[in-house]
């Protein structure tokens, strides 16, 4: 592979989908390095979606690494507010605007250039232009670069539940730019991390071990810590997703804490809190309810509270969530089936659990009630 001199060769994980298999970019100072970018645009013309937290610190550098050595390639942009609160309808009509009026055709390439809002906005509005063209995630945030950009998971809100209006769209590629993280507010490098945690918990004791004895180096931005969480924990998402990409059941159980989470975000008002945050508390109300089924110890709940306080992280719901808010969101939960809320919970030591309905319903019950006014 041709390097530009002084630049650092990137760490590359594969998620193996057949014929729409992609690779994963990772390392410091990749967008300084085009050639990574353009050989994953085959047409001429790319749109750029990003926000008006993102576009002052990396636009000119995405489009520079876009178009450097290569005229031929016009790139348009689009600039969407920042926050979760914008993932809607209203906002994804912006991208399909700037689409047609700059006559994009199926040979067009967007690219998300933004935290998971952004990649989940984009790829969504990929997926369904033109019934689809080809995009590519260069996500900015530890949340997206650990997650959400990886798998293909698309979409949009809804008033009545996150997340609801989507696609399964897979990208060219992902390009994680670690630099890209100096610029991130401690709260968001935070929130990123309770991602990082889930992998631990669900799949990866040796990886939650890690994770306790370098949580001090990662919020302190150390680059070899944050490069191999993210490294680790790509590899787990390509591992999870390559063998369950439409979520039939093994890919399920990367949302660990995420139902508890959404009814969170839901039911507290979309970007009050950030989605890790949520998912923190939502994987504290998990881990108690595994505990109340007997299917953990209590060592590994203590453990649990250690890390996300650690992290800064929440480890109970907003004082005014009711048992009652909590029941109507997770009611329109995406996992339930047949009217049967389906959860992921851990079961046998660390690094393992389930994704199951059949569990014992007052022990759902016994955990609203203990971390909700009633």
């Amino acid at each position: 592979m041709e390097q530009n001199v002084g630049s650092r060769v990137p760490t590359i994980v594969d998620v193996d989908l057949g014929n729409r298999s992609y690779p994963i970019y990772i390392g410091s100072g990749l967008l300084d390095q085009p050639h990574l970018l353009q050989r994953h645009v085959h047409g001429k013309r790319v749109l750029v979606v990003t926000n008006t937290t993102v576009a002052p610190l990396y636009l000119d550098k995405v489009v520079s690494a876009l178009t450097d050595g290569n005229s031929s390639v016009s790139v348009e942009s689009v600039i969407l507010p920042d926050g979760e609160k914008y993932k809607n309808m209203e906002t994804l009509m912006k991208v399909f605007d700037k689409a047609i009026e700059s006559r994009f055709d199926r040979r067009a390439t967007f690219v998300a250039l933004g935290g998971g809002v952004i990649g989940d906005m984009c790829g969504f509005a990929a997926a369904a232009f033109l019934r689809g063209v080809n995009f590519i995630q260069i996500p900015t945030t530890v949340m997206a670069q650990v997650d959400s950009s990886v798998g293909g998971k698309t979409g949009i809100n809804h008033a009545l539940g996150k997340n609801l209006i989507g696609a399964f769209y897979q990208p060219q590629c992902v390009l994680v730019d670690t630099d890209t993280l100096n610029t991130l507010p401690d709260r968001e490098l935070a929130s990123g991390i309770a991602e990082v945690v889930k992998y631990g918990l669900i799949r990866d004791a040796e990886f939650f071990e890690w994770q306790e004895k370098n949580m001090n180096a990662l919020l302190a931005r150390d680059p070899n810590a944050l490069a191999y969480a993210i490294k680790r924990s790509c590899e787990n998402k390509a591992e999870v997703v390559s063998l369950d990409e439409k979520e039939s059941g093994l890919r399920a159980t990367l949302n660990l804490g995420h139902t508890f989470g959404h009814a969170i975000e839901a039911g507290f008002g979309y970007g009050r809190w950030f989605h890790g945050e949520a998912v923190a508390a939502g994987t504290v109300m998990a881990v108690d309810m595994s505990h109340r089924l007997g299917w953990i110890d209590e060592s590994i709940v203590k453990r649990v509270y250690n890390i996300l306080q650690a992290a800064n992280l929440p480890i109970a719901p907003p004082e005014l969530m009711t048992v009652e808010m909590f029941k109507s969101y997770m009611a329109v939960d995406k996992k339930v089936a047949d009217g049967l809320l389906r959860l992921i919970l851990l079961k046998g030591p660390l690094g393992n659990c389930v994704f199951t309905g059949d569990y014992d319903r007052k022990a759902l019950d016994e955990t609203l009630h203990a971390f909700c006014k009633s």
